[in-house]
């Protein structure tokens, strides 16, 4: 267990300071804007703290401004629809009055029904991978402001890279993009707490996968910019999401300074579990430029 995970137990754990509005705290150290993952998880956290023992189905979700921080995030949350089999949630996260973020979230009774999924990807096993603290230690020249993410110490999500990002050394070249995920410690039995786990580990790397098409961020390739557009998760099958889970992500298409990414995330046992989609801001920047 690392420091950092029991910090994203606390603070999914909203503060309700009102009927359908809770209050967020953030993940200490962050530097100049907050990690897209965690208002996507403490939104999804909001609105499940509104419906009764139902797992959300998918979520869909728009990042309208950077957000700051140094300031909670407020989450406003509309009930839109109870309904006998869905449930229907918005969520509006807000700093100093201004929407952040915009959620549709939407939650099922699991039901019977068809069954077929893709099969998972070959990969190595997760414990035969370099830890995330191993891997920083093998990348220093290549990190910007290492010593700052070094402090920060280790995620509260176990990552193992399968194939390496190009911001840390790794080459140049097409799909896939494949990394071993878990939270960092054990989590108790609740639904909601596994799936905002799952969110907040989703938006990782996403970028990441579309600018490795290009060799942008990493040591040798020319620099870029990129942000989160918007994001979207669909639960499948019940899942834990303190076991290893292979997240497998490719990128369609890039075009008009939009870069599209998805991602499927199986069980080890093969089960996929949820599928990911993420469009993403990805400008070329000056040479002179500071690598993102």
């Amino acid at each position: 267990m690392t420091e950092r995970f029991q910090e994203l137990v606390e603070l999914l754990d909203l503060e309700e300071i009102d009927l359908n509005i809770y209050r967020g705290q953030n993940e200490a150290g962050q530097v100049g804007r907050l990690f897209g993952g965690q208002v996507l998880a403490q939104g999804l956290a909001a609105a499940g703290r509104t419906v009764e023992e139902t797992p959300a189905h998918s979520l869909h979700a728009y990042f309208l401004r950077p957000g700051d921080p140094k300031v909670p995030v407020l989450y406003s949350v509309d009930r839109i629809r109870d309904g006998r089999s869905f449930t229907t949630r918005r969520v509006v996260a807000l700093q100093r009055g201004k929407a952040i973020l915009n959620m549709a979230a939407s939650f099922h009774e699991n039901e019977r029904g068809y069954d077929h999924q893709i099969e998972l990807p070959e990969a190595p096993a997760p414990e035969s991978l370099p830890t995330w603290s191993e891997l920083i230690a093998a990348n220093r020249e290549s990190i910007p402001n290492v010593e700052g993410r070094e402090a920060r110490g280790a995620p509260p999500v176990d990552y193992r890279h399968v194939d390496r990002p190009v911001y840390l050394g790794g080459a140049a070249g097409e799909d896939p993009n494949r990394i071993w995920v878990r939270a960092a410690g054990e989590l108790p039995d609740d639904v909601l707490l596994h799936q905002c786990f799952l969110v907040y580990a989703s938006d990782m790397s996403m970028i990441d996968t579309v600018m490795r098409h290009h060799g942008t961020r990493g040591p040798l390739g020319p620099p870029a910019m990129g942000a989160s557009l918007d994001h979207a998760v669909w639960f499948h099958r019940p899942f834990c999401a303190d076991q290893w889970l292979l997240y497998a992500q490719d990128s369609p298409s890039a075009a008009g300074a939009r870069g599209f990414a998805r991602g499927s995330i199986f069980q080890g046992d093969g089960a996929l579990v949820a599928s990911v989609a993420q469009e993403g801001l990805v400008r070329p920047a000056p040479p002179s430029a500071p690598r993102s």
